[in-house]
């Protein structure tokens, strides 16, 4: 599946405290013409997203400090409408609920399948930017 050749024109973030996941989802993202940014934890996505032009975001659950949903909820002050997936080890129908209840687009559980992320991002910044 390749992405749509405006890929390039979108900036993904990646905030997720397991190095070997952020990096594997750069792996993703990147050859289809996506720009990444990676973030380790909620804060530092914080401070990118009030420092670039970022047009999604996947933010895993579960990191030091700030959850994924505590992040999104600061995030969302900053940017209101920014597009966002949460990825997570742990999909119950709980978080499931309450990530709805955020307005995230979707939650993908890890560990993350090439082709259901691809297809998540792209979807998402479809709905959110329409066709470029």
């Amino acid at each position: 599946m390749k992405a749509t050749p405006e890929a390039h024109d979108y900036s993904i973030l990646i905030a997720d405290d397991d190095t070997n996941c952020r990096q594997a989802l750069r792996d993703i993202m990147e050859p289809e013409g996506f720009h990444t940014l990676l973030a380790s934890s909620g804060e530092e996505a914080l401070d990118i997203v009030r420092a670039s032009d970022v047009h999604l975001v996947l933010l895993d659950m579960y990191m030091p400090t700030l959850t994924g949903l505590e992040t999104l909820q600061l995030v969302r002050q900053i940017k209101t409408m920014l597009p966002a997936i949460l990825i997570t080890g742990d999909a119950d129908e709980s978080l499931i609920r309450q990530a709805c209840q955020m307005r995230f687009y979707s939650v993908i559980p890890k560990p993350v399948s090439k082709n259901v992320v691809l297809y998540t991002v792209l979807r998402a910044l479809s709905c959110v930017y329409g066709r470029r």
